[in-house]
C-alpha cells in the first residue's frame, strides 16, 4: 500500500517544523488580506502589523473573535458583520444557524474542506454516499455533500425523517458510505430490524454533530461498519478528524488551532483544557482567531496512522460559562479583566455558591505567591468595579486549581 492510498496528500506527513513555518507564513498573508478586504478585520486588526507575527507565541497579540458575539456583530452590520470579503450576490449560498447566525458559502468546490476527513475515513472515488445531514437552513448537508463530490463520489441527499422510506431506499440503492449523526444511523438500523429487513451495504461511516459513544461504535462494528468522527462547524468547516478509533482528532492541514483560556486571548499550557480557537485561510470568510465556544485539549505525541499534525482530545464541553448572580450576568471575559489588573495573580477561578439562606455568594480563587491584604483589597475592588457585584477573594498556592477549562464554577444547587 502506497502513501497515496492512505493519505490525501503529502501535507499530512510533513515534519511539524515545516508545517508550523508554512502556517505562520500563510497566517501573515491572511492578516494582510483580511485587513484590506474585510471591514470588520480592518477595524479589529488596525494596530496589528502582520510582519510582527513570527511564531505561534505572537498570536495572542490579536483579539479573539468569539462565536457568541457573532449575533450582535452581524446585527450591527448585516448580514455577516463585515467579516466576509465578497458581496452577498457573489456567494453560492447563505445559511442560517440558531441565533440566528448567518454563514456564507463561496463558489469553490470543497469550501468546508470535508474531503480530507472523508478520505481518512476510507471514502474513495466511486462510492455512493448516503448523506443524512440536513440541507435545510444549516449547511451541514452541503458540507458533507461537497466533500464527497470533491472525492468523486455520488451523493444521495437523504436528510432525516421518513425512516421507513429511508430503509427501503437504502435497500434499493445499496450505498456503501453513511454520513450523519451516530444516533440516526442507529435509528435506521433499528427501523430496518422492525421492518424485517437488513442494512448491510454500509461499510464506512463518517459521523459528527454529537458524541460517538464507545457502545455505539462497537455496535456499528458488529454490523460491519467502520465509523470515524469529524469535528466541523458551520462557520469554519473542518477543524479536525479521526483517523484511528479513540486516538483523538487530527487537526486539519488548512487551519491553525489554539487552545485558549476561556474569556482571554492567551493560549493555555499544553495538557490543559481550554477553548478551541481557529484561524481559517478562507479568502471569502477570513476568520482569524475565531473562538468556537467548545472546550478541548491537545494530546501529546502523534497518531499511529502516520499523520504528523497535532491532535485534539475531542469535545469536552462549552467554554461559555456565563452565570447569573443576583440578577446580573457574570462573564469569563470579566474575570480575565480583573486578573489582568494584578500581575501577582497567575491563575484564577470564580466559584459561585449558595449560602445557608440560599443567597448567591461568589468567591474569586487566585493562585499567587504574594497574597497580601493590600492585594486582596485591590482584587475585591476590581471584582466589584468590573462585575458590579460584591465578591470575596481567596488566595491559594500556585498550581493548586484544576486546569479543566473552567473560569466560572457554578456550584449552586436548585433541587
Amino acid at each position: 500500500m502506497t502513501d497515496s492510498d492512505v493519505y490525501l496528500d503529502s501535507s499530512e506527513t510533513r515534519s511539524p517544523e515545516e508545517r508550523e513555518s508554512d502556517l505562520i507564513e500563510q497566517f501573515r498573508q491572511h492578516l494582510s488580506l483580511a485587513k484590506e478586504q474585510s471591514t470588520y478585520f480592518a477595524q479589529t486588526l488596525k494596530d496589528i502589523d502582520p510582519a510582527t507575527i513570527t511564531g505561534r507565541e505572537d498570536l495572542s497579540t490579536i483579539p479573539v473573535t468569539r462565536k457568541s458575539d457573532l449575533k450582535t456583530i452581524q446585527a450591527n452590520t448585516p448580514p455577516f458583520g463585515g467579516l466576509t470579503t465578497e458581496p452577498v450576490g457573489d456567494l453560492a449560498r447563505v445559511f442560517a444557524s440558531p441565533g440566528p447566525i448567518y454563514e456564507p458559502q463561496s463558489s469553490s468546490g470543497d469550501f468546508w474542506r470535508l474531503k480530507r476527513a472523508m478520505y481518512a475515513a476510507g471514502v474513495r472515488r466511486g462510492s455512493l454516499v448516503y448523506n443524512t445531514f440536513s440541507y435545510h437552513f444549516t449547511p451541514a448537508g452541503f458540507m458533507m455533500d461537497s466533500g464527497a463530490r470533491a472525492l468523486g463520489c455520488a451523493v444521495f441527499p437523504a436528510g432525516i425523517g421518513q425512516t421507513e422510506l429511508q430503509v427501503q431506499t437504502i435497500n434499493d440503492l445499496q450505498p456503501d458510505v453513511y454520513v450523519g449523526t451516530p444516533s440516526f444511523l442507529r435509528i435506521l438500523l433499528e427501523k430496518a430490524e422492525e421492518m424485517g429487513m437488513k442494512i448491510n451495504s454500509f461499510k464506512k461511516a463518517l459521523v459528527g454533530g454529537e458524541a460517538l459513544l464507545p457502545s455505539a461504535r462497537a455496535l456499528f462494528k458488529e454490523r460491519g461498519i467502520d465509523v470515524l468522527q469529524s469535528y466541523a462547524t458551520a462557520d469554519l468547516g473542518l477543524i479536525a478528524y479521526e483517523t484511528v478509533a479513540d486516538e483523538g482528532l487530527i487537526i486539519d492541514e488548512e487551519t491553525i488551532v489554539e487552545i485558549v483560556r476561556p474569556g482571554a486571548n492567551e493560549a493555555v499550557a499544553d495538557g490543559e483544557v481550554g477553548e478551541v480557537v481557529v484561524s481559517l485561510f478562507s479568502k471569502t470568510y477570513p476568520l482569524i482567531r475565531f473562538g468556537t465556544g467548545d472546550l478541548s485539549m491537545f494530546i501529546d505525541g502523534q497518531s499511529s496512522c502516520g499523520r504528523t499534525n497535532r491532535r485534539l482530545k475531542g469535545w469536552m464541553g462549552r467554554a461559555d460559562q456565563t452565570a447569573k448572580v443576583k440578577g446580573m450576568f457574570v462573564h469569563p471575559e470579566q474575570i480575565d479583566k480583573v486578573v489582568k489588573r494584578h500581575s501577582e495573580i497567575t491563575f484564577s477561578r470564580l466559584v459561585i455558591e449558595h449560602d445557608d439562606g440560599q443567597n448567591d455568594v461568589m468567591t474569586l480563587h487566585c493562585e499567587t505567591q504574594q497574597g497580601s491584604d493590600q492585594l486582596k483589597d485591590s482584587v475585591i475592588q476590581a471584582l466589584r468595579e468590573v462585575t458590579k457585584l460584591r465578591g470575596a477573594v481567596c488566595f491559594v498556592e500556585p498550581k493548586s486549581l484544576a486546569r479543566d477549562g473552567k473560569v466560572i464554577d457554578d456550584q449552586r444547587k436548585y433541587d
